[in-house]
């Protein structure tokens, strides 16, 4: 999970490298490359008539999914283009509390006392970093549409969760490919006619494959063995990495309340684990 996280955090960078793209086209190269990447990749790890058979009789649980892969792909890059990279981040960083409301709604779950505590910690430094970065209601376009991405995140891993252990369960891993299919249809319309130099695609399609399609196929493996709620935490180290990123890579400073916040979320991460680990070896 923290490898997927580091993937996942190169997006802000390399978006501020592009010459010509912008809004929905970003979005549209993003995810047809992402999606031409998975369907090589689940094709190789399915095989082509597994995938196809796994698309067409998945049933809900996968397409529902899919449109929560769908709405992130898509909310995440035009929020990137509205915004800077630290106020996506840290907008996104909210989704260890939904996960943890909609675990405990949907499923019931009874969260240890560390975790609860992890997610206050973190969610403190998320309120410090979040306060400095929208005073004086700056951004507040960017970061409203941000805010889709831990309300669709929360939804997924709390579905994914709940199929764990089922003897029928679907094969969720051809969600994160429908959820690509989705937003790459959406979004051109949006972006006709096309404008992306050779250059931009070749980022774009960085951007698809390296940091879209592996990271997610890792994430959804690893949310059928982690609760819900440490993924999410794991995933907050995108919120780190994106932030360094945008800073060394694009001239983007944070603030130093960014940075205060950041290092609670860090010590809220590190902190759950360490005591997840020791509880385990007990």
């Amino acid at each position: 999970m923290i490898v997927s996280a580091l993937m996942w955090s190169i997006a802000g960078v390399v978006s501020r490298w592009l010459d010509s793209a912008q809004g929905f086209e970003v979005t549209f190269w993003r995810s047809a490359f992402n999606a031409l990447a998975l369907v090589v990749m689940l094709g190789v790890l399915r095989g082509p008539g597994a995938l196809f058979a796994s698309l067409r009789g998945g049933g809900r649980a996968l397409w529902l999914s899919g449109l929560c892969w769908c709405t992130m792909f898509t909310a995440f890059m035009m929020a990137i283009t509205l915004t800077t990279v630290a106020n996506v981040l840290v907008t996104m960083a909210l989704a260890p509390l939904f996960t943890a409301l909609a675990a405990r709604v949907a499923l019931g779950h009874r969260l240890a006392v560390r975790t609860w505590g992890a997610i206050v910690l973190a969610g403190a430094g998320i309120g410090w970093m979040y306060a400095s970065e929208l005073q004086g209601g700056r951004h507040l376009l960017g970061t409203g549409v941000a805010l889709a991405v831990p309300v669709a995140a929360a939804v997924n891993w709390t579905l994914i969760q709940s199929l764990r252990g089922r003897a029928e369960a679907p094969d969720m891993l051809p969600a994160v490919l429908i959820g690509a299919l989705l937003s790459a249809a959406l979004t051109l319309p949006l972006a006709w006619p096309l404008r992306a130099s050779g250059h931009d695609i070749a980022w774009l399609a960085l951007l698809g494959t390296v940091q879209l399609a592996i990271p997610c196929l890792i994430s959804v493996t690893v949310a059928r063995h982690l609760p819900a709620p440490e993924v999410s935490l794991l995933a907050l180290l995108e919120v780190l990495f994106g932030v360094a990123w945008a800073w060394l890579g694009a001239g983007e400073k944070p603030s130093t309340a960014v940075l205060a916040g950041g290092a609670l979320v860090l010590a809220a991460l590190a902190g759950n684990e360490w005591l997840a680990l020791r509880a385990r070896r007990l």
